[in-house]
């Protein structure tokens, strides 16, 4: 399974989320099981039609996704997954 990581940003909104192996094969399967075990996570992640937010990065190892809209960028097992969601501010 994928290991996926979160800035600690999110943990202000979800503080029982937690670096760990979740399932899935694509980008948008990892954020629906987040969904399922942190109800209300990808609200943060992805808009009303599931294209990735322009606040978020995701990571896969060193690689920014390619495929913001549709998250089907392919996730392997031993993978590991970034989630960034940006800071704005002075």
């Amino acid at each position: 399974m994928p290991t996926v990581k979160f800035t600690a940003a999110l943990n202000r909104f979800f503080p029982e989320l937690k670096e760990g192996e979740i399932p899935g094969h694509t980008v948008a399967e990892i954020i629906a099981e987040l969904g399922r075990r942190h109800p209300g996570l990808p609200g943060y992640l992805v808009d009303d039609q599931g294209a990735l937010r322009h606040h978020v990065n995701i990571f896969i190892g060193d690689n920014l996704i390619r495929y913001k809209k549709t998250l089907s960028d392919p996730v392997s097992a031993g993978d590991q997954v970034f989630i960034m969601q940006a800071l704005s501010g002075g």
